[in-house]
C-alpha cells in the first residue's frame, strides 16, 4: 500500500492523459503535481489542477522511476507468458482474467465484477484466425471514458496466446444497473 507521500508526484516530463469522465484527451505538463488516486489494471488515475485523469501504463515513467520500474516488471511479464501463436483456440478463461484487469478509471472494481461484459466469444476468421468479440456497456451511456475502456480491454485480450484479433463492442442494451455488480465486486464497494 502507498503512502500519501507515495502517492503526490511530480510529472518527470509532459504526458498525454485522458480526461475523466469526458474522455477528451489533455497534456499535462512537465513537473505538474498529481496525486495518484487509482492504480489499478496497468493504467493511473491522478488528481490534477485540471481535475481527474488517466495515465496509460506506457507513459508510468513521467510518474516517477519506481513506477516505471512496476510497469516495465509487469509488461515483461505479460511479454513472456504471449507465447509465440500455437495455431489453437486461446483459452477462454485467460481472456475472462485479462478482462477482469480492465478498470473503469473512477471505480477500484474492474469490467467483468461491475457486470460490464455482457458477452465473450471466439470466432474463427476466413483465414483461421482466432478472433475475440466482446460485447460491454458501460455505466453511464454518456460516459465518455468507453472508448479508453474498450481499447484496454482489447490491449488486454490480445496479450493472450492464440488471441490473434480483438474486437470490443459497446453497447446499450440491456442498459446497465448495480444488481449486475459480482458478489465480490458489492464487497469491494461496501455494498454487501
Amino acid at each position: 500500500m502507498q503512502t500519501e507521500e507515495q502517492q503526490q508526484r511530480s510529472l518527470t516530463r509532459e504526458v498525454e492523459a485522458v480526461q475523466i469522465p469526458s474522455g477528451d484527451p489533455i497534456q499535462l505538463p512537465a513537473l505538474s503535481k498529481v496525486h495518484i488516486t487509482q492504480q489499478l489494471g496497468g493504467s493511473y488515475t491522478v488528481m490534477t489542477d485540471y481535475g481527474l485523469a488517466r495515465i496509460d501504463g506506457r507513459d508510468a515513467d513521467a510518474l516517477g522511476s519506481d513506477i516505471a520500474e512496476e510497469q516495465a516488471a509487469a509488461a515483461e511479464a505479460a511479454k513472456q507468458s504471449k507465447a509465440e501463436p500455437s495455431g489453437e483456440s486461446p483459452d477462454e478463461e485467460a481472456i475472462w482474467q485479462q478482462l477482469r484487469n480492465v478498470y473503469d478509471p473512477e471505480i477500484p472494481v474492474n469490467i467483468v465484477d461491475l457486470g460490464l461484459v455482457y458477452s465473450m466469444v471466439v470466432e474463427e476468421t476466413e483465414n483461421s484466425a482466432n478472433k475475440v468479440v466482446v460485447q460491454m456497456t458501460l455505466t453511464a451511456p454518456g460516459c465518455g471514458m468507453g472508448p479508453a475502456i474498450a481499447e484496454d480491454a482489447k490491449s488486454k485480450i490480445m496479450l493472450v496466446p492464440g488471441a490473434d484479433e480483438a474486437e470490443v463492442n459497446l453497447v446499450w442494451e440491456p442498459a446497465w444497473d448495480q444488481s449486475m455488480i459480482s458478489e465480490e465486486g458489492r464487497m469491494i464497494l461496501g455494498l454487501v
